[in-house]
């Protein structure tokens, strides 16, 4: 085995080179200026725009909770029917867009007056003068209904169809004849072609003047002639040598016990000449617009008929219109001509309101103050005797009833109890906030610190507390809620305790899952080594480096709240005797199909809050995140 031989190195001058031999080595002086934790946290913020944007928004919604309220002078307490659905309005009627304006399509004309045929709270007048345009349809629509607004069609005489067999009655009130009144009476059968044939039945009609089968007039007897009739009445009646009847027109469908029967009749009209006495009263007996016959249902009346069968309508006319209404002045506008007292005057010329000369007459009042409640004098009474002034009749601005000075407007409308959804919204938001704050407040501090020392000590105290939370986060969130407001009311601090007995559990396995990622990181045990105090290593190394997660999730505590309080609402467990955004919300939202002012508005401001708190907790827990210290 060869032995080891022995080897000797020999170094050189030039085999070794100092790199830094002409260079100055010192510590590098620091150019940015020394900050705290929270100074580098609010730069990080700053620089985040999205988190600032949210922020400025969350100002300005929490701002206007505050403000609103104070400063809107509309009332939220007491219901106003008469100012119920107004429109959103915010500028000049007439611009076209949010003008307090609501326009109607394809809506049923009232011919008579020429308006829509709106509801009937409102006059024919001050639709007319709210009417900012009208466009009617020029061709008509037929109808099988009778409708207030309808005009023409045909009488549909039918059996009914649950009697087989018998027949049916249709007749008139009764009215007097004589033998010297050139008496006529025409009937006017409908000519349609569509009509199905084998349904018209078989009928007769006479004028009947008493009780026996002798007593009656034929006029026709039964047949499926459904010819016009034009018959003497009075030349009947002297063939029958008949002086004076009181008799009525009736029609005769005779019923089968297949199917039910009809005839269309179009008018009946009676007629006499210059010896007939009671022409008006024949005028309203027959009828020459069945649509108007049909809608006559009062017994009294001389022009209702009456049927053992069924009557209805064919063909009936109506017209429909779109129109644009200004719903302020639907419901502000000028007031109808009220009468007032000269009592009543004398004190409003005496307060300075007024002046008024009832020698001169209307022409001569003038209005002095806005608190006068006259704007015109149309009419007054003078007593014949003593000539004084006696009442005066005269119209006003309906604002100034409702206790105005001049007439309001809302920039959101109003809802279903006449309130300003401007004012309720921020309002229930207000109450709402509140309750997400304290809630969110509570939970946050509760749950930090039953997360802390869960987390922290681990082992059986964490085995303990994990499972007091396990067993109470087992009860449904509802069913806490329902008991507590069963048992305390559906009052603030109701909901104040049931959010607390379990939302703190969110915030508390957050903060246990933080601690326990961080209590054994290097820089925790070589603080431990040095001799820091468990209070000083949850506050000063573990809690600090877990706060960017617990706060964005505490602060997307209170829109979470403010949801919660909204989904009872709905249940109709919601806030009694306070404005709460989550009432105002179910209360409205039957209306969405035909006011969506009411639920989207409210919608959109709710929305602007959630996203808001995102974006503003999303900066938070990047400001707060200690890893991004110094980082740009």
């Amino acid at each position: 085995m060869a032995s080891n031989e022995e080897r000797s190195i020999q170094f050189r001058d030039d085999d070794f080179r100092l790199i830094q031999e002409d260079i100055r080595i010192m510590d590098t002086k620091l150019e940015t200026k020394p900050t705290t934790f929270f100074k580098d946290a609010l730069r990080r913020f700053c620089k985040n725009k999205s988190s600032v944007a949210g922020f400025f928004i969350l100002a300005i919604l929490i701002l206007l909770t505050i403000i609103v309220p104070i400063v809107s002078p509309h009332n939220i307490d007491l219901v106003s029917s008469s100012e119920k659905f107004l429109a959103p309005k915010l500028f000049k009627t007439g611009t076209g867009f949010w003008d307090g304006t609501r326009a109607g399509k394809h809506i049923v004309y009232d011919a008579d007056n020429e308006v829509p045929a709106l509801s009937d709270k409102h006059s024919v007048e001050s639709i007319r003068q709210a009417l900012v345009s009208l466009t009617v349809e020029p061709d008509p629509t037929y109808i099988d209904n009778a409708s207030t607004y309808g005009t023409g069609g045909v009488i549909v005489f039918a059996t009914d169809a649950a009697v087989a067999g018998r027949d049916a009655f249709l007749q008139s009130k009764p009215a007097e004849f004589t033998n010297k009144g050139d008496y006529r009476v025409s009937i006017r059968f409908s000519d349609e072609e569509n009509v199905s044939a084998s349904k018209l039945g078989e009928y007769a009609v006479y004028l009947r003047y008493g009780e026996g089968p002798e007593d009656r007039i034929m006029i026709r007897d039964f047949s499926r002639d459904y010819s016009d009739i034009d018959f003497d009445i009075t030349g009947a009646m002297n063939e029958q040598n008949l002086k004076n009847i009181y008799a009525q027109l009736v029609f005769d469908l005779r019923g089968t016990s297949d199917s039910f029967r009809y005839i269309l009749l179009k008018s009946v009209e009676f007629t006499g000449g210059e010896r007939a006495k009671n022409l008006e009263e024949l005028e309203e007996i027959g009828f020459t617009d069945a649509t108007d016959m049909i809608n006559n249902g009062d017994p009294n009346s001389p022009g209702y008929w009456s049927c053992s069968g069924r009557k209805g309508i064919h063909n009936s006319e109506i017209y429909y219109c779109d129109y644009v209404i200004d719903t302020y002045m639907l419901v502000y506008g000028n007031a109808d001509p009220r009468t007032y007292s000269a009592t009543e005057l004398s004190a409003w010329i005496e307060n300075g309101w007024c002046e008024y000369d009832y020698k001169v007459g209307p022409e001569s009042f003038v209005k002095l103050s806005d608190a006068c409640p006259l704007d015109e004098v149309t009419d007054q009474t003078v007593l014949s005797v003593t000539k004084k002034l006696s009442s005066i009749t005269g119209t006003s601005w309906n604002y100034r009833k409702l206790g105005y000075d001049k007439m309001p407007q809302f920039i959101l409308g109003t809802d279903v109890s006449g309130f300003d959804l401007f004012k309720r919204s921020f309002a229930g938001l207000r109450t709402s906030l509140i309750l997400g704050i304290c809630t969110a407040a509570f939970c946050f501090c509760f749950g930090l610190l039953w997360g802390s020392v869960s987390g922290y000590f681990g082992g059986n105290v964490d085995l303990f507390m994990e499972r007091f939370c396990d067993i109470l986060g087992g009860v449904p969130w509802i069913v806490v809620m329902t008991l507590c407001i069963l048992h305390l009311g559906n009052n603030f601090f109701t909901f104040f305790l049931a959010l607390c007995l379990t939302g703190w559990m969110g915030t508390a396995r957050r903060t246990r899952a933080q601690f326990y990622r961080f209590k054994g990181r290097e820089y925790v045990l070589a603080s431990r080594t040095l001799g820091a105090t468990d209070m000083r290593l949850i506050q000063r190394h573990i809690l600090p480096n877990s706060m960017g997660t617990i706060i964005t999730s505490s602060v997307l505590m209170i829109p979470t709240t403010i949801f919660s309080e909204a989904t009872l609402a709905y249940l109709n467990l919601g806030l009694q005797g306070l404005q709460a955004f989550g009432v105002m919300m179910s209360a409205n939202q039957q209306y969405l199909g035909i006011y969506p002012n009411l639920v989207i508005f409210p919608a959109i401001i709710m929305s602007l809050m959630m996203i808001s708190f995102n974006l503003f907790g999303n900066g938070l827990r990047d400001a707060f995140n200690p890893s991004l210290k110094g980082s740009e």
